[in-house]
């Protein structure tokens, strides 16, 4: 049966998964055959007339209602405050589904889309994974793996902008960003979880503690700072602890601002013993510089490289990665467990900034 793909929601985002979904046929695959439905009808009509080649649905209950294939996908692109909903009903709908981030509102939403995609024999996925994979990730990935640093003591992933806020800077039309209750949060729902995709790459912790964290909403005179309310963090940092397959831990700084007074930093560095290493790990451009800091008979030395990534883009990566691995494919997908545990992570940096306390994750096992 030809590839079949529903998408929920037809808002900015849907825009590019429908465009990543048409690039399919330059990699040499058949085109899917494309469904798309929203709750808002001038929205859904405005997006068919983008993408005449889309057939539209007035209700996601009618979309469902058609026999699924075994290998039918949802996309859910409709605001976090609908996902769990939206994905436990395609999962019984007999579909795999790949959701946009951040995959829910909090942990029991998580876990119960989980449980779902196992009762139902499903897949469950997350578009976190859109700089899933690069090149730079694996040569760190390598190096770590050849222990060229030594014991690991200590890490650094930090990613600060000025004026970046989602719903203000970016994106203004979309306000639901700055409304905990749809959003879910701010910064840290929005942008963390790319960064726990790409923490939980390159070290594959089996458990993550928050050990401290705290959040803010820095102030500025941007005019529609005056117009709307937010109640969402636009900086956010913690101090995790990452623990390690082989028994070792390595502590975490990290920190995510899409609003602050001081100043602009992208720092993502590994330390130990015998070496350091800094990457770009986002590599927008897609190339980017990988840094190696070491000792050569007593004085500090280092070597740097540009590493290329392969012309797979940021925004078409979540629907191939995930066709991958619903074929049963080697993929850089994150789905089910990992997809949870990334997740889960975000939350309990929540839950530690409420209560003042500890919070740990352990990863489910397959």
């Amino acid at each position: 049966m030809k590839q079949r793909i529903y998408l929920v929601g037809a808002g900015a985002i849907a825009g590019y998964h429908v465009e990543a979904i048409a690039r399919l046929t330059e990699s040499g695959l058949e085109q899917p055959t494309v469904f798309v439905t929203d709750v808002n009808p001038s929205a859904l009509a405005a997006f068919v007339e983008r993408y005449p080649w889309v057939t539209p649905a007035e209700q996601l209950t009618s979309m469902l209602e058609e026999p699924a294939g075994e290998n039918d996908i949802v996309i859910v692109a409709t605001p976090p405050l609908t996902h769990a909903d939206i994905t436990c009903r395609a999962f019984r709908a007999g579909r795999h589904v790949l959701c946009e981030k951040p995959l829910a509102m909090n942990r029991e939403e998580a876990e119960l889309m989980l449980r779902t995609a196992k009762e139902t024999g499903k897949m469950l996925g997350c578009c976190s994974s859109r700089f899933a994979g690069l090149q730079i990730t694996d040569e760190v990935k390598a190096k770590l793996g050849h222990d060229e640093l030594g014991k690991l003591y200590q890490a650094q992933w930090i990613q600060r902008r000025k004026r970046s806020r989602t719903g203000i800077e970016y994106q203004p039309t979309s306000r639901w960003f700055l409304n905990r209750a749809v959003s879910g949060g701010g910064t840290l729902m929005d942008w963390g979880p790319y960064d726990m995709a790409g923490m939980t790459e390159v070290f594959e912790p089996v458990k993550v503690e928050v050990l401290h964290a705290w959040m803010s909403n820095p102030v500025t005179g941007h005019l529609l700072e005056a117009e709307i309310t937010s109640d969402v963090e636009q900086h956010v940092g913690a101090l995790l602890n990452f623990h390690l397959a082989d028994g070792s831990a390595v502590p975490v700084h990290y920190e995510r601002a899409a609003c602050c007074h001081g100043e602009e930093r992208s720092l993502t560095e590994i330390e130990g013993t015998a070496g350091a290493l800094q990457w770009d790990w986002l590599c927008l451009d897609g190339s980017g510089e990988l840094a190696e800091y070491y000792d050569e008979a007593g004085e500090p030395a280092e070597g740097r490289s540009s590493i290329t990534n392969t012309p797979l883009g940021m925004m078409d990566k979540p629907i191939v990665y995930f066709l991958q691995a619903v074929a049963g494919q080697v993929t850089h997908a994150i789905v089910n467990e990992q997809a949870v545990f990334n997740f889960s992570i975000l939350a309990a940096i929540y839950e530690s900034i409420q209560t003042g306390e500890k919070r740990v994750v352990t990863k489910e096992r397959a």
